[in-house]
């Protein structure tokens, strides 16, 4: 998706859930949005049975967060030149972060109120 200078390109090697890969690259400049509608347009012929109705539903996941769609590449810091793994999957949206979810489910898991 990227024309611009090889110090502003970043590989992305994107795994889909069913563990199929595929790899592409972009700008530093591009954000989630644009990945994942560049990713829709040129949806990968070994993912056919994959395929998803909008690239809307589509989300990045890297180090374990989901990534705005606002969120550019070169904000994440990525290594330029070099693959960089992210997951993708198809959600209607995004979850909320909740610190006080986290806690609560750390109390059940402990079957015991924590300290606040």
């Amino acid at each position: 998706m990227t024309s611009q200078h090889d110090s502003d390109t970043v590989r992305l090697r994107l795994i889909l859930v069913s563990g199929k890969t595929d790899e592409f690259t972009f700008s530093s400049n591009d954000s989630a949005a644009d990945i994942a509608k560049h990713v829709y347009e040129n949806w990968p012929v070994d993912w056919e049975d994959e395929q998803v109705s909008s690239p809307n539903i589509l989300r990045l996941i890297y180090q374990g967060r989901f990534l705005h769609g606002n969120v550019t590449l070169g904000a994440l810091k990525l290594p330029p030149r070099r693959t960089t793994v992210m997951h993708l999957v198809a959600r209607e949206n995004l979850p909320e972060p909740n610190s006080h979810g986290t806690l609560l489910m750390k109390e059940r898991l402990l079957n015991k109120p924590l300290k606040k």
